[in-house]
């Protein structure tokens, strides 16, 4: 649904009469927000935001998408915002409304993607006093957004909404949580206008990299004997993407993503090791730990990718990090080059510089770095037996959707667990913004509202949602509202009818004392699909496996879902144990 410019000039602007129209705060809300160019919004009405969702029935440049809880609203805006890059926006009631979105703004807040929330709360002369869901909406929130608002005059509102798109999409992104009383969504304000600048003097976010450590960079990358490129999610939050590749194309240096950074590089590329981590390959966390010169990129070294620190810090390395945010910079690993700014900016002043020098990296040295990883490679880390026909292998399913979609514009979301794993390591992301997963906290259910709000923003685009029967039955509701606003995403389901990734810890760590793994008592999913208005698929034989992807697929205007029954023994490897080094990796279940 697209906002033509009569209608966001209309939205920006007072009465050209000279007179200053004085509207309700939802109004105001619903002008501002169209201002923005917000084109969809999810949410889930209640008492405290009832003259908010008036103002919005009264409009229809904005499509409000009714999800079914909360927390999927949230998602599916977060979905909507990491495939687009734009602002996502979602609006919950007060009380439990705020509390249920709660688990999607702190998903958000983790991976760095920008939202606003907007929160409806009991009326200003209520709030302290315990009234019908209330809750404290500012003091719930603060630890995980970026920056939160409790509006208190509808006068302010445009001024809040222009501060909130701009936090929320500038320097390192993140949520911003709107609260708007009930008063303030019905009292009058006058309207001048949506503000065409924001300033803001407490918040400036650097883009622009300092020029004496760029070049202290450089000549660290130019002198190298191991050089290595590690990239994270910055990288697409930044734009980045064609920097990167330029960079690596002058370079030839070996690359690796982390799980939010897939997609940055492509995975088809020689120069491309797979994904570093706890289930990174063996040529990515070997090259990781052997590096004589890492360039770190819109990545923060968190516990999942490099594992113990102390273990990381034994061998010599110089690191350069590049990032937005300073306090993610030396947070875990000590840093010899940190350079603050925006990774686009940054990498196009590198670019530049490497240009302008005629000196580049000895070939000899390069030669037997890349001869190295290439004996790392040749172990083949993530080789499973795929010729069995007795048992669904999940691996076997993602590399199948994977050859058939591999030249479609397709997008895979995921859930958490196993299933998440095997699609990061064997679905081959060569496109930047295709894998929408929840990597900072973790968050299950996300992959259904994530799918839903992908095929909002992008209808042409295939999109699968890549999940487990555990992940999936936290927000399958959200069925409904595919099926309401004909969403048609098709959802892969790896049902080894065990809590997969728990399951595997408790195997390693727990002697195999499976407590509360099993998933007993498991819905028939095709009913409960077909329950729902959608297509149900159960695949029980690895024979059957593509035939029922290319049905599936060719099933274009239906939510499609397939309930393959996977070997429930099945763990992820290579897998680094908790407290261990990256290089102290089990490479199957013969190191158990």
């Amino acid at each position: 649904m697209k906002i033509n410019s009569a209608e966001i000039n209309s939205a920006a602007v007072a009465d050209s009469a000279g007179q200053v129209p004085e509207l309700m705060g939802s109004e105001i809300l619903v002008k501002s927000l169209q201002a923005e160019g917000v084109k969809q919004i999810w949410g889930y009405p209640g008492g405290a935001v009832l003259y908010i969702y008036d103002a919005l029935h009264k409009q229809d440049s904005i499509q409000h998408v009714l999800v079914r809880h909360e927390q999927a609203a949230v998602h599916a805006a977060d979905g909507f915002a990491r495939a687009t890059g734009e602002v996502g926006v979602a609006l919950v009631t007060s009380g439990p409304g705020l509390t249920n979105a709660v688990t999607g703004i702190a998903t958000a807040y983790m991976d760095s993607i920008p939202m606003v929330i907007i929160s409806g709360q009991v009326p200003t002369t209520s709030i302290g006093l315990d009234a019908f869901q209330e809750c404290d909406t500012v003091g719930i929130t603060r630890p995980i957004v970026k920056h939160n608002f409790l509006v208190k005059d509808p006068a302010d509102l445009a001024g809040i909404m222009k501060k909130a798109f701009h936090i929320a999409r500038s320097g390192r992104p993140g949520p911003v949580v709107v609260d708007v009383p009930k008063d303030v969504s019905f009292k009058k304000a006058s309207y001048a206008g949506y503000p065409e600048a924001v300033h803001m003097r407490s918040y400036n976010p650097v883009r622009k990299g300092h020029g004496g450590q760029i070049r202290k960079a450089l000549q660290l990358l130019l002198s190298a004997k191991r050089p290595y490129i590690y990239t994270g999610g910055g990288v697409l939050l930044g734009e980045a993407v064609a920097e990167l590749r330029e960079l690596v194309d002058l370079l030839g240096y070996p690359v690796t993503n982390t799980l939010m950074g897939l997609g940055a590089f492509p995975a088809s590329d020689k120069r491309f090791l797979g994904m570093l981590g706890m289930h990174g390959t063996i040529e990515a966390n070997n090259a990781m730990q052997n590096s004589d010169v890492l360039l770190a990129v819109g990545a923060r070294f968190d516990d999942r990718v490099i594992g113990n620190p102390k273990h990381f810090a034994q061998n010599e390395r110089k690191i350069i990090h590049i990032d937005v945010d300073p306090s993610s910079i030396s947070k875990r690993v000590k840093v010899d080059v940190p350079i603050v700014g925006d990774c686009k900016d940054v990498l196009r002043e590198l670019i530049n510089m490497i240009k302008d020098t005629p000196q580049r990296v000895d070939p000899a040295d390069l030669a037997a770095w890349w001869s190295t990883i290439e004996d790392w490679r040749s172990r083949n880390c993530l080789k499973y037996d795929d010729t069995n026909t007795d048992v669904i292998k999940p691996q076997k399913v993602i590399q199948t959707l994977w050859n058939m979609t591999k030249d479609a514009d397709a997008y895979i979301t995921s859930d958490v667990g196993q299933h998440q794993m095997w699609a990061a390591q064997y679905y081959g992301f060569d496109r930047p913004r295709r894998w929408i997963n929840s990597g900072g906290l973790g968050t299950m259910g996300v992959g259904i509202p994530y799918a839903m709000g992908i095929k909002l923003a992008k209808p042409d685009a295939e999109v699968y949602c890549v999940t487990g029967e555990g992940s999936v039955q936290m927000c399958i509701q959200e069925l409904s509202t595919c099926l309401q606003y004909n969403t048609p995403i098709k959802v892969v389901s790896l049902n080894n009818r065990y809590l997969g990734m728990v399951r595997q810890w408790q195997e390693v760590e727990y002697a195999g004392r499976y407590a509360s793994s099993y998933m007993d008592a498991l819905p028939d999913f095709v009913k409960l699909a077909e329950a729902y208005g959608h297509v149900g698929m159960l695949i029980e034989r690895p024979q059957d496996v593509e035939g029922a992807l290319h049905e599936a697929r060719n099933l274009k205007d239906r939510t499609v879902f397939m309930d393959f029954r996977t070997d429930p023994t099945e763990n992820v490897f290579p897998m680094v144990k908790a407290g261990k080094g990256i290089t102290e990796m089990l490479l199957g279940t013969e190191d158990l």
